[in-house]
């Protein structure tokens, strides 16, 4: 009988948030693969649980995940788990869980903690659509190119940043989309300090220019104000109509391509055609 792997997410914080069905999956797993044994061994000690614990990170991802997945196809249960928040999100457990996939082996996720989603809920900014798009590069390049692709972005974007780099990922924002973009900056997800500022991007750099920041930040930052679209009139349509006959289409076809063309109703731009 083949075995499963479990993702159990693990305070981001406050201990207080590991849940009864975290703590019975760990305890009931054969073993359990996590990011930095040491960290892991602490949680564990505190919840009274003794097992046997394999580590899995980003160096050794390949080797140890091949180990793994043979071990749950001989028919063992593995937790994997991080040192903080929800298993293969911006975590090497991603590839994991790609080699489980493709060996058939069943994934069950267990809801938990999660620094994105944590954030997005308390940051102010839109919640209707986003995207998370992990840590930046260390390499001034590579971030920038990373953040002028989402120049056009309009959804909410969420970004993971150590205190050590926030001045020049600020700065590199700023510089991308502008210094008056809304960002909200959660510090200390769930901890003594937890702290949330709503400002704009130019304000947080006066900020912590001043006060050197601390602890671990999520950056929730606005997406970009959709430009609209200047609407086509029936003038318009007339003169592709026009266009699209002198190019040798009949005016039925000309009016059905000006139509899709243009976004307009098909009825507007046949009564244009009318005058062509």
């Amino acid at each position: 009988m083949a075995g499963m792997l479990y993702l159990v997410p693990t305070p981001i914080g406050n201990l207080g948030d590991i849940s009864t069905r975290c703590r019975e999956t760990l305890e009931q797993a054969d073993f359990i693969a996590a990011e930095d044994t040491r960290v892991s061994l602490k949680l564990l000690n505190h919840l009274g649980i003794k097992k046997s614990l394999v580590s899995y990170f980003e160096h050794n991802k390949t080797e140890k995940g091949d180990m793994i997945v043979q071990r749950i196809l001989a028919g063992e249960t593995c937790a994997l788990v991080s040192d903080a928040g929800s298993p293969a999100i911006s975590d090497p457990g991603e590839e994991l869980v790609k080699q489980c996939a493709e060996a058939g082996i069943t994934v069950c996720a267990i809801p938990g903690p999660c620094a994105v989603i944590t954030a997005l809920s308390i940051s102010g900014q839109s919640t209707g659509r986003f995207c998370f798009e992990g840590f930046l590069s260390t390499a001034k390049k590579s971030r920038r190119e990373h953040l002028e692709s989402l120049i056009g972005e309009s959804r909410t974007m969420i970004f993971y940043e150590a205190p050590h780099k926030l001045l020049n990922t600020l700065e590199d924002m700023a510089a991308v989309f502008g210094a008056d973009r809304p960002i909200s900056l959660c510090r200390e997800l769930t901890k003594l300090h937890e702290e949330v500022v709503r400002t704009t991007l130019g304000a947080a750099i006066e900020k912590y220019t001043e006060t050197p920041p601390k602890g671990e930040f999520v950056l929730v930052v606005a997406g970009a104000v959709p430009v609209e679209k200047e609407k086509a009139t029936p003038a318009d349509a007339a003169a592709r109509v026009a266009q699209l006959m002198e190019e040798g289409l009949s005016r039925k076809d000309a009016v059905k391509q000006t139509a899709q063309e243009l976004d307009l109703p098909k009825n507007v731009v046949y009564d244009a055609a009318l005058q062509v």
